[in-house]
């Protein structure tokens, strides 16, 4: 039983560190190498797990040669344009002035109803009001529409606005984030007087406070029982 548990343990860092090292994107936006690899990694470490008997080297091996390869694919798709069109193929234009374009749906294997729901995802429900729609390598769907369906802007409005400052978590759960404070120019002592100031004595009461550098602050006590 401790083999297993170390063999399991092993594998399951190899494939962190595999992950890692491919890059933070979501599962819906690997491109089609990244795909490969991971499906790949992921039946390739079932068999050292699942036979005790074969060296776990069997399986560490296979995993990091794929990374291998995949960091080469992915250094080559830098350097090369052409490389990376053949890789990760090319957006393709679905809705070009208002029209939608059957050829690159066909092309695409992409349905009528496939694209009605990326619009409605990005709160569109009417095609007409979309100027240009291009459905990009890892899936999504980048859409513009018409200058008249846009929000209006501060600066179309001549307005002078602020920019918004980033939010930082400096109480989590009841514990102080000191470093998030040093990010914004703050310590403890300020932390305190800002706790008190809102009838709490003690971030082990707060489950979340967030603050930025314009003084905005949001706070949430613990609730009972949690």
């Amino acid at each position: 039983m401790i083999i297993v548990f170390l063999r399991t343990i092993i594998i399951f860092l190899s494939i962190i560190v595999s992950m890692r090292l491919m890059g933070k994107r979501q599962l819906g936006e690997l491109e089609p190498s990244e795909l490969v690899v991971t499906v790949l990694i992921s039946d390739i470490t079932s068999h050292p797990l699942e036979n005790i008997g074969s060296p776990l080297l069997y399986g560490l091996i296979p995993i990091f040669s794929l990374l291998c390869c995949e960091i080469l694919i992915s250094g080559l798709t830098v350097k090369s344009i052409r490389f990376r069109k053949f890789i990760c193929g090319a957006p393709s234009i679905i809705i070009a002035g208002g029209k939608v374009n059957q050829k690159e749906m066909l092309k695409n294997r992409f349905t009528v109803d496939e694209l009605m729901e990326e619009l409605r995802k990005s709160g569109v429900m009417d095609i007409s009001t979309v100027k240009h729609a291009i459905l990009e390598t890892d899936g999504t769907l980048s859409i513009l529409p018409y200058a008249s369906q846009s929000p209006v802007t501060p600066a179309q409005m001549a307005l002078n606005v602020s920019d918004n400052e980033y939010p930082v978590i400096v109480v989590s759960d009841g514990r102080v984030l000191s470093e998030n404070l040093k990010v914004l120019g703050r310590d403890e002592k300020w932390l305190n007087r800002q706790l008190k100031s809102r009838g709490v004595s003690s971030p082990g009461e707060v489950y979340i406070m967030s603050a930025d550098r314009e003084g905005k602050i949001y706070l949430a006590k613990k609730e009972k029982g949690s």
